[in-house]
Formats: structure tokens, sequence, C-alpha cells
């Protein structure tokens, strides 16, 4: 796979901070990080569903680009207990 963007599946319940500087996908919790393809024709923004097949409508898109990172895992480390195992597998094939 050529390029991946990843998104948050964050929890909507929580008020969203309103502190300067919180990053666009940082401001609630997140609950599982995602990777999805890229939408047609464009590398930044996310297909409709995840790898694991989540619908990705609802969820917020990271900063994160794994191809600005070699040797990183896909995701960002400080997230590394939240990581979908199943888009996961798909990313280790």
């Amino acid at each position: 796979m050529s390029e991946i963007v990843v998104v948050y599946e964050v929890d909507r319940s929580t008020a969203t901070r309103t502190s300067p500087g919180v990053a666009h996908g940082e401001e609630r919790p997140v609950l599982r990080v995602h990777a999805a393809p890229p939408a047609p024709g464009a590398l930044t923004a996310t297909g409709p569903r995840t790898l694991c097949g989540k619908d990705t409508f609802a969820m917020e898109t990271s900063s994160w680009k794994p191809s600005e990172h070699p040797g990183a895992p896909w995701y960002p480390a400080e997230y590394a207990s939240v990581v979908c195992p199943d888009c996961d597998a798909v990313m280790e094939i």
C-alpha cells in the first residue's frame, strides 16, 4: 500500500477543549486509531472506510503522515495502546 490516512475514532460525548494549540483530531479522547486508504485523487482526504471496514464519516483525520516518518509505525507512537488490531494486521501484510 503506497499511502494511508490515519484517522481517529473519538469520544463524541466529551466536550471539545478550546485550548489554543490543540491539534485537529486531538480535541477529544481517542478511542481507537485506524488506517484508511485515501479518497480517489486525494492523498490527504480519507476514503469512506477504514482498512477494518468502519465508516470514516465521524472520524477525525490525523495530521500524522506515515510516509513522512520512515521506519516508524504507521500510527503516532502516543496512540500505540489504542491501535485497531484489524487495521494493524492489514498494514503488516
